[in-house]
């Protein structure tokens, strides 16, 4: 599997899962994070997440297509 590290500013608490997605690349829109996300594509922390807009914050981890997102 690859990793990708996504690192939040210092500033920000989380970022939303739809919007990880966006950010790594792993999608191009909004609306292909939304549906990846209510299809059961993407596992949060090991379980599967069908809601686009959970928090993630430093130190959780999400997994789409053979890749690891991790947030620091």
């Amino acid at each position: 599997m690859n990793t990708k590290v996504i690192t939040l500013n210092e500033q920000e608490e989380y970022i939303r899962l739809c919007d990880l997605l966006k950010t790594a690349g792993a999608v191009e829109t909004g609306g292909q994070a939304k549906a990846v996300i209510q299809d059961g594509q993407v596992t949060v922390n090991g379980e599967p997440c069908t809601q686009r807009g959970k928090k993630l914050r430093r130190g959780d981890q999400a997994i789409y297509e053979n890749t690891v997102f991790e947030v620091q």
